[in-house]
């Protein structure tokens, strides 16, 4: 069961079916978030990783990206990650020659906040594999691509276009034994970018913990 700090995050069409209490703790963004459209170029960025490195996409072109908000304390990551399911995601995404990047948007004092080091020790202890883990307290990434919840999942696809976005999988729960009969919405997509097929579902339903978003600077 989940708590207020960790509710299931729907979208709009789907609020009305949650309880009073529960839409009225899913906190509002304080400045727009971005609208990105499948087959539009992916919004850009520069962030800094886990190391204190400057990342772009710009200098992944050529390559598939996939963005994955994460946040170590939310049931939902921990489903993915305590079963190795986010884990073969991430090799699987390096065996076709795409970037896998992490990206901790959580500010300071909320749940999931990492400075480097400890998200260089979740990646250790967790056995993880992303490319690179992004920080992104300041939520500048968030907003470019309108993330609302953890795991909340982007593809851009070797020409610089948003290939997928929405859940890693199709049902919203944080109960591991539902990742073996959900549809892998994720892994088809990956699948399907590498064969150089359409995408099956480009765009589904994230869910997981609402990213709390601090008025903007």
């Amino acid at each position: 069961m989940t708590t207020r700090r960790h509710l299931l995050a729907l979208p709009a069409l789907a609020l009305p079916l949650l309880p009073t209490s529960a839409r009225a703790a899913a906190p509002a963004a304080t400045a727009p978030l971005g609208t990105p459209a499948i087959g539009a170029a992916a919004p850009a960025f520069t962030g800094t990783d886990s190391h204190g490195a400057a990342i772009s996409l710009a200098q992944f072109a050529g390559k598939p990206v996939v963005l994955e908000w994460t946040n170590d304390g939310c049931p939902f990551v921990r489903k993915w990650y305590n079963g190795g399911a986010m884990q073969d995601l991430q090799r699987q995404a390096a065996a076709m020659g795409a970037v896998w990047l992490s990206v901790i948007s959580s500010p300071p004092g909320e749940q999931g906040f990492a400075e480097g080091p400890h998200a260089n020790e979740l990646t250790r202890t967790r056995n993880a594999a992303p490319t690179h883990v992004l920080l992104d307290p300041e939520q500048r990434i968030a907003r470019a691509y309108g993330a609302t919840v953890t795991p909340h999942m982007f593809i851009v696809d070797a020409a610089g276009k948003l290939a997928y976005m929405g859940g890693a999988d199709s049902i919203p729960s944080s109960r591991m034994e539902d990742l073996a009969r959900a549809t892998p919405h994720v892994r088809e997509a990956l699948t399907a970018l590498a064969a150089g097929q359409p995408i099956p579902n480009p765009v589904t339903r994230p869910y997981g913990c609402v990213i709390k978003y601090r008025p903007s600077a």
